[in-house]
């Protein structure tokens, strides 16, 4: 319930300041009397595109760590805080990245990494990751997180996003607005948007949104194997990658709030085409075939 809430509030304090943002910057005026003035539009649509998917980077850390409760590792409190502290600098200076920050949350087995920079990110591992897989396999899951900050993955998500974003908003205008001039085309007096114009707006970004989270999706399997890869680079061989994903194939898989689970390390959708990440027999395949 505490994430659906989170959810909820972040993304209603995202429209509330893309909102004002549009309407001290004027762009919200693309409907004029003489139709809809295209560049106006765009430009509303990019921002509202593009700024909801940068404001959500730039708050994806502090949002992960509070969402999960996640502990980050200052001063190790035992033996294995101290390897994964160790473990996680020497994969960063190896991938040509400053060390980011290592958390540890309670959960069932799953890994993740986010932040807005490449050089200020946060790699977290569950509990249940650390009580069920051997030192190497863990070692494995950590560089592919590794990789995915290495890669830029978080920024290229969101510019892919942002684009997808920018397409839905502006489709849905134009298209609600030649659906309410064929609605409206004998009635000459009324002014400005009508209930056609609304109703197919909504209806428009529900269905193009869908067709865009395939687009980010595809996107999202492609930097899974990108970043299997990195961490076969990062450790010298892709055996440990391989028998991690092994075993994370045979295990239950731990919940990611729904901002987070395209960088976890493992992930599955109701269809291929909306899942974040490949079938874990296709990314072996992958690796075995390096």
């Amino acid at each position: 319930m505490k994430r659906i809430l989170l959810f909820l509030a972040t993304n209603l304090a995202v429209v509330l300041v893309l909102s004002l943002s549009a309407s001290l910057l004027g762009v919200n005026r693309f409907l004029t009397a003489n139709g809809l003035n295209l560049p106006m539009l765009l430009a509303f649509a990019a921002l509202m595109g593009f700024g909801g998917a940068f404001i959500s980077l730039w708050l994806s850390k502090p949002i992960a760590k509070w969402s999960t409760k996640a502990r980050v590792i200052s001063q190790p409190a035992n033996a294995t805080e101290a390897w994964l502290l160790n473990t996680v600098g020497e994969q960063a200076r190896k991938a040509g990245i400053k060390m980011p920050e290592v958390a540890v949350y309670e959960g069932e087995p799953n890994a993740f990494a986010t932040g807005a920079t490449r050089n200020g990110s946060l790699v977290a591992v569950s509990t249940g990751l650390l009580a069920s897989m051997s030192q190497e396999e863990v070692e494995a899951v950590l560089a592919h997180e590794v990789a995915h900050i290495a890669n830029g993955d978080m920024v290229t998500l969101t510019l892919v996003q942002g684009v997808v974003n920018t397409f839905v908003v502006f489709l849905a205008r134009v298209v609600g607005y030649a659906v309410d001039q064929m609605l409206r085309r004998n009635d000459s007096e009324q002014s400005g948007p009508g209930i056609g114009y609304m109703v197919t707006v909504v209806v428009c970004e529900i269905l193009f949104g869908i067709l865009a989270s395939i687009i980010v999706m595809y996107f999202s399997r492609q930097r899974e194997f990108r970043a299997d890869r990195g961490a076969a680079q990062i450790l010298g061989r892709p055996q440990p990658m391989i028998a991690a994903l092994r075993r994370l194939g045979g295990l239950a898989e731990g919940e990611l709030p729904k901002n987070m689970a395209a960088f976890g390390i493992s992930g599955k959708g109701a269809l291929s085409l909306f899942s974040s990440h490949p079938p874990i027999e296709a990314r072996i395949a992958a690796l075995q075939a390096q």
